[in-house]
């Protein structure tokens, strides 16, 4: 590994920074706040993880009363803080903190990556001759007419399918029919359901296969490097693409380019009232979903068997682990594994260790996985598969394919790979700041 001087500086202000951080911190309690204010912080945390529970798991005065909790004590934390001149102690310690934060994003950040998130391997694409884009155009709000895609894709010399989404379609015989007619890529314009459905049409020609990023999230398009905010950017890549192999999950044998959730969260989308109203609905349902085991999940990851969870979410590879629950974003999608994360919560005082300590709470479990196999009682579950609701037969068993999908993007796209966590780092930053890291390999400057 070469380090060049400018990470080896930032470095050791880092450490110099947080070292102050660490000093204002012994200072303040031992001599001006005491316990007092260690005391506060904690019990304001306690009190906003249990009201936290009680408004998402009880009904009626309780859950009221909860969320005057969870709102009320963070506030009279700040308020008591600003009154008893704790703020000031506060921001000593606070700003060197920050700043040395910054300063060791900025040293590692061009340090060599560990493989998880080192950036995918690529090829150039041959041009398609006979591209076939399958769009929605009910699909994101109607961006696909937002944006013009069906004008622009025709400009490049695609054919364009639009579905109709009253009209019971089966998408992938629609992608079948498109190869059996010659097409010699296939693409989507829709959620992320559509996407794997279109996919696993690909996978199984050994056709290349474009994202354009149409849908209301767009997880899948996101983790591509894909502009989200300009679904037509993405049509680049039928005259200036280069090829990725990234890997497509599977449940019960149905793709997943994003996740298949199981428990609470899958049942609470098989409601009616779901679509139109999600917030309403599940605060309406979680009371009855979060306590208890009557319809508990058996969950083997790779043979071993997890504490029974009341939330499971199995992913297309593993999100980043951020410290707190939903990272929101995958480094890789071609490490051949599954991302597992389990949930359970037993009470208020479970809910508040998950909010004090997020995935390092023993509410959660977080693991990789080749293989999971979910069982219950009864004879099929809810599960919610990038986002469409389902109802399985058990056992539901949920597997990876390791590089089979060739997902053609544009060239020329958004650097959007996200930070590597911090907290992992720690030995690298002290390293780098003791001169027992790499080399020099020139003066200051980026590599």
């Amino acid at each position: 590994m070469t380090v060049d001087r400018r990470s080896r500086t930032l470095a050791r202000i880092a450490v110099g920074c947080l070292l102050a951080a660490l000093v204002a911190m012994v200072v303040t309690v031992v001599f001006f706040a005491g316990l007092i204010m260690v005391v506060a912080v904690l019990s304001a945390l306690l009190l906003t993880g249990v009201g936290a529970w009680w408004s998402i798991a009880r009904r009626g005065a309780l859950r009221w009363f909860g969320v005057v909790l969870a709102v009320a004590a963070p506030v009279v934390l700040v308020v008591l803080s600003v009154a008893a001149g704790f703020w000031r102690d506060a921001m000593a310690v606070a700003l060197p903190a920050a700043a040395g934060l910054i300063c060791a994003r900025a040293a590692v950040r061009g340090l060599d990556r560990p493989p998880e998130f080192a950036r995918p391997s690529y090829r150039r694409s041959a041009l398609p001759r006979k591209p076939v884009l399958i769009m929605n155009p009910e699909s994101g709000g109607g961006k696909v007419d937002e944006f013009a895609l069906v004008e622009k894709a025709e400009s490049l010399g695609a054919r364009v399918i639009l579905l109709d989404s009253g009209a019971g379609q089966d998408i992938a015989q629609m992608a079948r029919q498109a190869v059996a007619d010659g097409a010699d890529l296939l693409g989507v314009a829709g959620g992320d359901g559509t996407q794997a459905l279109v996919a696993a049409v690909a996978v199984e020609h050994d056709l290349p296969f474009v994202v354009l990023s149409a849908g209301t999230r767009n997880h899948f398009a996101m983790d591509l490097g894909l502009d989200r905010d300009d679904p037509a950017s993405g049509l680049e890549a039928l005259r200036d693409g280069v090829e990725l192999r990234v890997d497509l999950g599977t449940v019960a044998g149905r793709p997943f380019v994003n996740t298949a959730s199981f428990g609470a969260y899958a049942a609470i989308v098989q409601d009616a009232r779901y679509r139109d109203s999600k917030a309403g609905t599940a605060l309406d349902s979680l009371p009855d979903l979060l306590p208890g085991d009557d319809a508990a999940l058996t969950v083997n990851v790779d043979g071993d068997r997890l504490p029974t969870p009341q939330m499971l979410l199995v992913s297309n590879n593993p999100y980043l682990e951020s410290g707190t629950l939903g990272g929101g974003r995958r480094p890789r999608l071609d490490r051949g594994v599954l991302g597992v994360v389990a949930v359970r919560v037993d009470g208020a005082l479970s809910a508040a260790q998950m909010a004090l300590l997020g995935t390092g709470s023993g509410a959660v479990t977080v693991r990789d996985a080749r293989e999971v196999r979910v069982e219950a009682a009864e004879a099929a579950i809810p599960v919610a598969v990038d986002g469409e609701a389902l109802s399985l037969r058990t056992p539901v068993v949920c597997t990876i394919r390791p590089g089979v999908l060739r997902v053609q993007v544009p060239r020329r796209r958004p650097d959007t790979s996200p930070p590597r966590p911090l907290r992992t780092e720690w030995r690298t930053l002290l390293g780098l700041a003791l001169g027992r890291l790499g080399t020099e390999s020139h003066e200051g400057g980026d590599r």
